[in-house]
């Protein structure tokens, strides 16, 4: 089980140069890459994306690459385009202030995205150095992750208990609620019948909205189903893939059954209980939306 959040960096040094790779992350539904990549190496990026793949399927995640040169092999030229528009656009903006340009061409030197190496056009070899490098800092990243993802296991696992507890208590209050509700019925219904001199018939007709009644302060459905989901919970607690979207799924169930039992069970008490029941789940969510 892993966060959504985690930090790696993976430093490989190769004969002719030095990669450092570092990864951050945060949590997102899906997978969103944001690339900080040279220029040299841009045209890379859609590999690079299936190696991330391998090792991640949800977050928002900054990649970035820092290379340094350990050779004077490589060739160097001048974008000889881009250059000339960038002097044409300056010496437009010096006539619009009726001023002279002098074109400085080494502060050319200082722009690195005019200038193409030979790595553009980069060995086989080469490409999959670089690849080696990022698995390597996703394994860390994913370490990172994996070790959040306990502490926030071991949080949710606490959470599941003290939520199983309540609906214990719940199982042994409510019945008790259910017969003071009826045994107050019972003696409304005598009372009426009493005093209406109501007939067998309607009698009848009576004790069967009554009956209906009291069904309705059952709730003993909602609470072994609500009982089933928390052990649902355990479980994908115990699981490695997929942890987050499935607990986030199964917190909803659980939301709707404690809302159904509060509705159900008009007790100051339980209603405070139920309240707290809540409270639990939201924070279970907020926890279980970090889980990849």
């Amino acid at each position: 089980m892993r966060s959504m959040t985690g930090f790696g960096r993976c430093i490989m040094e190769g004969e002719l140069l030095t990669q450092q790779w570092e990864i951050r992350s945060v949590n997102s539904k899906r997978l969103d890459l944001k690339w900080n990549l040279p220029s040299a190496v841009s045209n890379l990026e859609n590999r690079f994306e299936k190696v991330v793949r391998r090792y991640g399927t949800r977050g928002r995640l900054d990649i970035s690459l820092s290379l340094q040169f350990l050779t004077t092999d490589l060739e160097h030229h001048l974008d000889l385009v881009r250059a000339g528009s960038m002097l044409q656009a300056l010496e437009q903006l010096a006539k619009s202030r009726n001023e002279t340009y002098v074109p400085d061409y080494n502060a050319l030197l200082n722009v690195p995205e005019l200038w193409v190496s030979s790595m553009e056009d980069m060995d086989e070899e080469l490409v999959l150095t670089l690849e080696q490098g990022l698995s390597l800092a996703l394994e860390d990243w994913n370490e990172s992750r994996e070790t959040e993802g306990e502490a926030l296991g071991h949080d949710l696992l606490a959470r599941v208990l003290r939520l199983e507890q309540w609906t214990d208590i719940l199982r042994e209050r409510a019945p008790a609620i259910k017969e003071e509700r009826a045994e107050n019925l019972r003696e409304r219904i005598t009372e009426e019948v009493a005093s209406l001199s109501l007939g067998e018939l309607a009698e009848t007709r009576f004790l069967q909205e009554a009956v209906i009644l009291l069904d309705r302060l059952d709730v003993t459905e909602e609470l072994t189903r609500l009982a089933t989901h928390l052990e649902r919970m355990r479980e994908l607690l115990r699981s490695e893939a997929d942890v987050g979207r499935r607990l986030d799924f199964t917190l909803q169930e659980c939301f709707r059954e404690i809302t159904t039992c509060g509705n159900k069970v008009p007790d100051v008490q339980l209603s405070r209980l139920v309240v707290d029941y809540k409270n639990e789940l939201e924070k279970c969510r907020e926890q279980a939306q970090n889980l990849e």
